[in-house]
Formats: C-alpha cells, sequence, structure tokens
C-alpha cells in the first residue's frame, strides 16, 4: 500500500475547513438539516406525533420511504423504552440512527500496489460532476506522492477531452486520448498500457456520462470493464460512480442500476452544496450498501474529501454557525 505523503497538519487543515463548510451549506434552508429539533416538541414532550411530523421531515429530505421507515421505527422502539424523554434523547436517537446506516458504508478508497496502474474506472451520468471530480482526484493523489495518469475515455461529449486535458496540464499529470469518436476501450486499454510501461501508480479513467436506462451505453460500459481486465486480471480496482446529490431520489435509481450492470465499488457524491437537503446519501447508504467513498461542496479542489460518517451526521443535525 502506498504511504500518505501529505503533512498530517495540513491535512488536519483541510478537513477542519471542509467541515466548515459543509455544515454551513448543508444547512441552508428550513428543512431537517437545519430545523431546530426543539420546534418538534415545543413543550418538551417526545410522543408519537412528534416522530411522525419528524417522519414527513426525513421524506421530504430525499432519505426516501423505506430507509425513513427504518430510522423512524429504530426511535419509536427506544420511545417504547421511554429512553426519549427531552429533545436532546432524541438529537442523540436520531444520531444513533443515521450513525447505524452511514458507519458501514463509510470506507476511506485506499489505493493497493498492483502488478501495473491502480485502474479507477469513473462512470455516471451527464452532469453529475465526473470529470471534475477526476480532476480533485489527480490533485489529492499526486499530494500523497502518487503518479497519475488520466484516460480520456469519453470520446463522444464536445470538449470532454479538453476539459480532461486541462486538469491534466493544472496537475502536471499525462493524459492519454484520441481522436472524438474513439472508441472509448481501446482508448482506456492504450492507457493501462501506456500506465504500466511508465510505471504510474494510478490511472484515472474518464468515460462518457450515460443515463442508466440507455442500455446500449451501459454495455459498452461492461465492454470497457472487460477491456482493462485484459492484463491485469484485477483492473479496474475501483469503479467509481459519481452522483450529483441535488438529483434527489433519481440518484439512487441511478445507482441501483449502474451496481447491477457494473457492480460498483464505491461512490462519490457531488454538489451537495447544490442541495440544502443530502439525505439521499443515507438512501444510498441503506439501500445499496456500497463504501462512499468522497463527498463534494463545491468547486476547488479541497471541497472534495473523503467521506466520514460522524462528521457528516454531526453537521446535518446541529445548525451553521454562520446564520
Amino acid at each position: 500500500m502506498f504511504a500518505n505523503k501529505k503533512k498530517a497538519s495540513d491535512k488536519a487543515a483541510d478537513q477542519g475547513g471542509f467541515l466548515q463548510r459543509l455544515r454551513a451549506r448543508l444547512n441552508r434552508g428550513d428543512n431537517w438539516l437545519s430545523y431546530d429539533l426543539a420546534n418538534l416538541a415545543p413543550a418538551g414532550k417526545i410522543d408519537e406525533d412528534v416522530l411522525e411530523e419528524l417522519e414527513s421531515l426525513l421524506i421530504m429530505a430525499d432519505v426516501g420511504v423505506q430507509t425513513t421507515t427504518t430510522i423512524i421505527a429504530d426511535l419509536q422502539a427506544s420511545l417504547a423504552r421511554k429512553e426519549l424523554k427531552d429533545m436532546a434523547a432524541l438529537q442523540q436517537g436520531l444520531r444513533r440512527s443515521l450513525l447505524a446506516i452511514l458507519e458501514p458504508v463509510a470506507e476511506p478508497l485506499l489505493i493497493e500496489k498492483t502488478d501495473g496502474p491502480f485502474v479507477i474506472l469513473m462512470i455516471g451520468v451527464n452532469g453529475a460532476g465526473k470529470t471534475t471530480t477526476i480532476g480533485k482526484l489527480a490533485k489529492r493523489f499526486s499530494d500523497q506522492g502518487l503518479s497519475v495518469m488520466l484516460a480520456a475515455g469519453d470520446t463522444f461529449r464536445a470538449a470532454a477531452v479538453e476539459q480532461l486535458q486541462a486538469w491534466g496540464e493544472r496537475n502536471a499529470v499525462p493524459v492519454i486520448a484520441q481522436h472524438a469518436g474513439a472508441d472509448p476501450a481501446a482508448v482506456i486499454f492504450d492507457a493501462c498500457e501506456a500506465a504500466r510501461a511508465r510505471g504510474v501508480d494510478v490511472l484515472l479513467a474518464d468515460t462518457a456520462g450515460r443515463l442508466q436506462n440507455q442500455q446500449g451505453l451501459m454495455d459498452e460500459l461492461v465492454k470497457i470493464k472487460r477491456v482493462a481486465a485484459r492484463r491485469d486480471a484485477g483492473a479496474p480496482h475501483e469503479v467509481m460512480l459519481v452522483l450529483d446529490a441535488s438529483q434527489g431520489q433519481n440518484a439512487l435509481t441511478q445507482a441501483e442500476k449502474f451496481h447491477a450492470a457494473l457492480g460498483i465499488t464505491g461512490i462519490t457524491v457531488t454538489k451537495l452544496d447544490g442541495s440544502a437537503k443530502g439525505g439521499i446519501l443515507l438512501a444510498i447508504a441503506h439501500q445499496l450498501r456500497v463504501p462512499v467513498r468522497f463527498i463534494g461542496i463545491g468547486e476547488s479542489a479541497e471541497d472534495l474529501q473523503p467521506f466520514n460518517a460522524a462528521e457528516f451526521v454531526d453537521a446535518l443535525l446541529q445548525r451553521s454557525e454562520t446564520r
């Protein structure tokens, strides 16, 4: 396994600033993320009516019916045991329920040494922020002392190759590309060969965005995955799905379809700053149980950070200090 060479003090500073921004951006809007829980029970008494109102808030925040039912059932059991005596107890109970869902999927991406490059296949629908995420990950891995290469497998979208090349220049990492309309599987195979020849540690492979119901394009991803495994049976070592948090329950549908077709191994959730909710992450964690690797809240490289369940839950439940 490669060592992370970034200074601990620098990492702590990045993470501290990120958490402040996460809390501020998640707590915009008067929904359950920033809602003062005391407003649910002005008299301080916790009963079934309070839980029913909380249930509505969860569903409106994109947590989804199935996941919300699990959370409320857990709280109802606590209520029956007379453990929810006041609002503080309710908040603690809610925190425990959310952590029980999120902690099992909070698995960091570990770049392991392989016989060749560690290949990360990036997939997702148009507009999810896939190419931008690749650029941010390239910087992150480079800062960790890893050598990185990018593969421009999106050969159909106008300016996709140029966008990736711009990220490559910004991070001083090479980009393997072919002409517009080239076979994406061939581009990625060539990139795997080039990365192996140059002793590159990490290969980030871009792919064209596609809707989850476009079977022909989904089959193309399966082909790309198969071609990547020709020289290394373990490749791609990570199939990372990039999801746009503002898509709400549609993001869950996307994740289910991509997972069924490809067996995704990790998820990055972007644009949490574009949605004051963020509850969709709970639905995805509860129903797919696929590792959530990173979350993003903005355009800068520092706005993409590894997912931490406890810190995310605390950001959800605490009101922003900037409000």
